[in-house]
């Protein structure tokens, strides 16, 4: 008997869950008797005190590829290449290291062979150059924001289910079952990952899920599913705290690809919140801008423009009281 769009909805999503919180599950116990490696050691950047595994986005992906698989799920080859990449050098990179040159030049690589594939033949070089660059820092903040427990999963599990969800409501059955699987794997992880973590996306996990986010929303506005602000508004809680971090990083004329701990979840996790309390604030900030896209994406221009209009406000006043907080604080200290 064959299957309607919700029946093969939830199988999707279960395969996905079930592949992979067993598979990171055995991950953690797997890990601590084949020694040190593929544990992420404290440093600079961390906010754990305590080796942890890192491998956690093997499960993850084993989870997204055993859906995609059963039901035979379409991408652009150069996704999948792109994607394979990715997740092999990163998983390679939580296991023995790999140098940073090393991984900025495949990271340019594949998101210069995507670009190229993506937005050549609309707007020319000068498209290629900016989706280069903008797929570059997607994958990139994505890393740079997985340095919390639960924070990382979390909006993988938002993000990618909004897109699932508006996907699903027009009618786009591939685009629905890619995205609802990658959503299901990541929940199937975040189980094990939220506070006190068990077992850290690492490399493996953030790359890939970053690599997706900005593609997979790029090939829905291709394709008419959604606006091309979309995926933007979706994914902001990351983007908006990982580039005026860099941005203020540049202006103070520190060394941006040094480990730091200056993110704004960071501050959070170390001014008293707490890994739970913040992963649980993100969420909050995650769902309404993942619900108010949802909905505006259904609604005329004129309702979105005003939409990206109080989402760029909203953040504006969370920057702004956030920053006023920590110069009270080291008034007072």
């Amino acid at each position: 008997m064959a299957m309607d769009l919700f029946q093969r909805t939830i199988v999707a999503m279960l395969l996905s869950f079930i592949v992979a919180y067993v598979i990171d599950y055995w991950l953690i116990n797997g890990s601590k008797k084949w020694g040190q490696w593929g544990f992420d050691h404290p440093n600079a950047r961390s906010l754990h005190v305590a080796p942890v595994s890192r491998l956690g986005g093997i499960g993850l992906f084993l989870g997204v590829l055993t859906s995609w698989s059963f039901f035979s799920l379409t991408l652009p080859n150069m996704v999948w290449i792109g994607l394979c990449l990715l997740l092999i050098v990163s998983v390679l990179d939580d296991i023995k290291g790999l140098p940073v040159w090393f991984r900025l030049c495949l990271h340019s690589f594949v998101a210069l062979s995507c670009a190229f594939d993506l937005f050549f033949s609309g707007g020319g070089y000068f498209s290629v150059i900016i989706g280069t660059a903008a797929i570059v820092w997607v994958i990139n903040l994505y890393n740079f924001m997985d340095g919390s427990d639960g924070l990382a999963g979390g909006m993988a599990v938002i993000g990618f289910g909004s897109y699932g969800l508006f996907a699903y409501w027009a009618g786009y059955e591939n685009y629905a079952l890619i995205n609802f699987s990658i959503a299901a794997a990541a929940l199937g992880f975040l189980i094990l990952n939220f506070f006190p973590a068990r077992i850290f996306l690492g490399d493996g996990g953030a790359i890939p899920l970053g690599f997706l986010a900005i593609v997979v929303g790029v090939l829905g506005w291709k394709e008419s599913i959604w606006p091309l602000w979309f995926p933007g508004l979706i994914f902001s809680p990351f983007i908006v705290d990982a580039t005026v971090t860099l941005l203020k990083r540049v202006f103070r004329g520190e060394k941006i690809w040094q480990a730091h701990r200056q993110h704004y979840y960071q501050s959070m996790v170390q001014n008293g919140f707490g890994h739970r309390n913040t992963a649980l604030c993100w969420y909050g900030v995650m769902l309404l801008a993942g619900i108010s896209a949802v909905w505006a994406a259904q609604q005329d221009s004129s309702v979105q423009r005003v939409t990206l209009i109080a989402w760029s406000t909203i953040y504006l006043m969370l920057l702004f009281i956030f920053e006023s907080t920590q110069k009270f604080r080291g008034n007072r200290g």
